[in-house]
């Protein structure tokens, strides 16, 4: 069937597409994609009411409700002979607000690259970055670990990239008062940074220890490593900076030790090249100098990182780091020399990746924001992470 109606849910949420199928008094399919899911939603209406509804093994008003919360992905709505018997009962706007309290409440898990469970002050928990559908011809082989094995251990070499399978990973990082839990990783995201096939034999700048019991899928470094090459020397530069941009926010994060007031007293006798909030959709080069990501919490001011020579700051249109011109905002060092990038040039470039690497790129960016958000956080509370 030819869809009547289709976009993206960033856009349209589905409580604003509930509302429209009520007021056409549609009668037809509605299907939700995401490519955080294997499966697609449906829901079943009949004249603007939805009757049932099917999200993988849940259906009537249970995969209803747990389509709230896909927030980003597509749909598309064709007019078509229903037959379903109905099985929800209830309709009007009091369905929407029960499906959008739930969301709230933290019942319904939205679904997308971060998912930040229920916890207590006493019990704080690193939030769970998950990755998009894998595409298996990727994948080499599958390995099996058991809880508390380190699959990847601080400071030593390597470029072997995992992708999680089922399970979950936790990104632990030594600090002066012990291990510190970064975040941990959930199914479809990738263990191993950009660095791992950018370089031979690169450091690693934090450990990977198993969760319980957890599978994985080993990448294709070689694949990804001949598509490396075809790109260009500003783009593989970029990398270079989103991949710096991770290690410079994982090292600010366990520093206990951070002066707010000395460093606040210090960035603000630097000149401000972009203010955090204003919306500019320029790139940076950098040819000399440093750079200061900072952002401002009310009268504090968390330093993010420091770039020098060769990095980028600015917006970077298809990454979202949470950082510069939204999050943060960039200071200037006395000597600072740039040199604006071309950003149309860098987003065809991008376009032509494959979806792997597209997803590499977006999950350094989702981990980027989840580190710099517990940055901000007062040290105290980072979760100390527990041996075995």
């Amino acid at each position: 069937m030819k869809p009547v109606i289709e976009g993206k849910l960033e856009f349209l949420s589905l409580a604003d597409i509930l509302q429209l199928m009520a007021g056409i008094d549609a009668i037809g399919l509605l299907r939700l994609k995401s490519k955080y899911s294997h499966n697609v939603g449906i829901i079943y209406f009949i004249n603007g009411n939805p009757v049932n509804a099917i999200n993988d093994d849940l259906s009537g008003i249970e995969a209803f409700y747990s389509l709230f919360g896909w927030t980003e992905g597509s749909f598309y709505f064709s007019e078509e002979v229903i037959k379903e018997k109905r099985v929800i009962n209830k309709s009007g706007m009091g369905l929407i607000m029960e499906g959008l309290r739930l969301v709230d409440d933290g019942i319904t898990e939205k679904l997308g690259p971060v998912s930040y469970a229920k916890q207590t002050a006493a019990e704080l928990k690193a939030p769970i970055v998950k990755g998009p559908v894998i595409d298996y011809s990727y994948i080499v082989e599958e390995e099996d670990w058991l809880d508390g094995d380190k699959i990847v251990i601080e400071d030593a070499h390597g470029r072997w990239m995992w992708v999680v399978l089922d399970g979950v990973i936790e990104i632990v990082k030594n600090s002066s008062k012990g291990p510190v839990t970064l975040l941990r990783l959930g199914n479809g995201s990738i263990i191993g940074s950009l660095a791992s096939f950018l370089f031979e034999g690169s450091i690693r700048s934090a450990s990977a220890v198993a969760l319980n019991n957890v599978q994985l899928g080993v990448l294709d470094a070689q694949r990804l490593a001949n598509e490396y090459a075809t790109m260009s020397a500003e783009f593989k530069r970029l990398l270079y900076s989103i991949d710096n941009r991770l290690k410079l926010i994982t090292k600010e994060t366990v520093k206990f030790s951070f002066d707010f007031k000395k460093f606040g007293r210090f960035i603000r006798q630097q000149k401000m090249i972009l203010k955090q909030g204003k919306s500019d959709n320029r790139l940076f080069n950098i040819l000399q100098g440093k750079a200061y990501v900072v952002r401002k919490i009310d009268k504090r001011f968390v330093l993010l990182g420091t770039l020098t020579k060769g990095d980028f700051f600015g917006a970077i249109p298809f990454i979202d780091m949470d950082h510069e011109p939204f999050q943060a905002s960039v200071f200037a060092s006395k000597d600072l020399k740039f040199k604006r990038a071309d950003i149309s040039h860098l987003e065809d470039e991008y376009q032509r990746l494959s979806p792997t690497l597209q997803n590499l790129i977006e999950h350094t960016g989702t981990c980027i924001s989840v580190t710099s958000s517990m940055a901000c956080d007062s040290r105290d509370k980072l979760p100390l992470y527990k041996k075995k």
